[in-house]
């Protein structure tokens, strides 16, 4: 469905392009984001590798067990329905501190696989569960203590300070973090009041 809106979208601009004669511009434009898309991702890949290394050396260090351990308690509260010992409390935890870090790259693939575990446990149904959504609404919210991508932007556009949007990431995503659990825990009790699960 995406993929035809964006064609939708697409020809509706050629269209109009075409009829008020400004293909020029309109070339222009898909070269110049052509090449500034390559300068961002080069930019990129050398920050992810950078903050991807110090991961590893925090995995192999034990430090990212410490964490787990340390959000273990938060985590068991939030997803009742999980067991604690099961692949999808690991790549919770996993997807998390990678969210945690900035790396929404390198945590994509930890909360698909974590989205995969929690759908065996539900029994491989097409509904969602109660953990699916609180994962989802706290995977979508993320907290942030380092925002490694948007630094990597704002290095990659020569930023005069590309990490002064720590503090105030951090509070946003604590902020946004906070509702979605609240949210999230709100119309779960209420579907429950009504005797919808």
């Amino acid at each position: 469905m995406v993929n035809l809106i964006w064609v939708f979208l697409t020809v509706i601009g050629l269209v109009y392009a075409m009829l008020h004669g400004s293909m020029e511009e309109v070339n222009k434009a898909v070269f110049k984001g052509a090449e500034e898309a390559v300068t961002i991702s080069i930019g990129l890949i050398s920050v992810l590798v950078f903050w991807l290394g110090l991961m590893k050396i925090a995995e192999e260090a034990g430090l990212l067990r410490l964490l787990s351990n340390l959000f273990k308690p938060i985590v068991n509260k939030l997803f009742p329905d999980v067991p604690d010992h099961h692949p999808a409390m690991g790549y919770m935890l996993s997807n998390m501190i990678a969210n945690m870090f900035g790396l929404g790259n390198a945590a994509t693939p930890l909360g698909i696989k974590a989205m995969e575990q929690l759908k065996s446990l539900n029994g491989d149904k097409d509904s969602t569960s109660r953990s699916m959504i609180t994962f989802l609404a706290i995977n979508t919210s993320s907290l942030t203590i380092i925002p490694t991508t948007v630094i990597g932007i704002r290095m990659t556009y020569e930023s005069t300070a590309p990490t002064e949007i720590v503090g105030t990431t951090l509070l946003a995503t604590m902020i946004s973090t906070l509702f979605a659990i609240f949210i999230d825990r709100f119309f779960y009790y209420r579907r429950k009041r009504r005797g919808v699960e």
